[in-house]
């Protein structure tokens, strides 16, 4: 399996660019807003995908942009040249942010995508693409509190939400701050 591919840029249209890698030329296909240039250096992640009549290598810029393509290939009836197109249309964040949101109606602008995919997309990707920022507490009483939501199946959104409520709340030991924010899970949920 090949898992990037670095070299000089041979050429490039819109679909695909040619990475001379020594003595061998991959042709890869890639989306980038960014364009190349011809004879530059060029790294790329690659997904290898494996057919009954051949094999595609799909390449990134970056890593977090390769995983979003691998989750969105796993969607029933979305393809990796769909998946590629997506991406070429929009930023990470911006389609991420869309997914996460459940905005269907922009999901539905993106080259390839209809009503049924962009409801599957969310369907299946809502609440598994963001990777929040660690939260970072100086009160360990706390932060172990919101170590047992996480562990509870909580996902970081929900427990981003409560943050501010259970700093104000005065409390001090992590059960007086876990029991609070099971309290607001559970009213945030009705």
């Amino acid at each position: 399996m090949i898992a990037f591919v670095r070299g000089k840029v041979y050429s490039y249209d819109a679909e695909s660019v040619i990475v001379d890698c020594g003595s061998v030329g991959y042709k890869v296909f890639f989306n980038a807003r960014t364009p190349l240039v011809p004879g530059g250096e060029v790294f790329l992640f690659t997904y290898h995908q494996f057919l009954e009549d051949g094999q595609n290598l799909f390449g990134f810029l970056k890593k977090e942009e390769k995983e979003l393509f691998e989750r969105l290939i796993s969607v029933k009836g979305l393809g990796p040249k769909t998946a590629m197109r997506m991406l070429g249309a929009d930023s990470y964040a911006r389609i991420v942010e869309a997914i996460e949101n459940g905005d269907t109606a922009y999901l539905k602008k993106l080259p390839g995508i209809g009503k049924s995919t962009a409801s599957q997309i969310v369907l299946d990707l809502k609440g598994k693409l963001v990777t929040p920022e660690p939260v970072k507490e100086e009160n360990p009483e706390l932060q172990d509190a919101l170590e047992a939501l996480k562990t509870l199946g909580y996902r970081p959104q929900e427990i981003q939400g409560i943050i501010k409520p259970l700093k104000e709340s005065g409390l001090k030991t992590s059960d007086e701050y876990l029991r609070l924010g099971l309290q607001i899970m559970m009213r945030n949920k009705k």
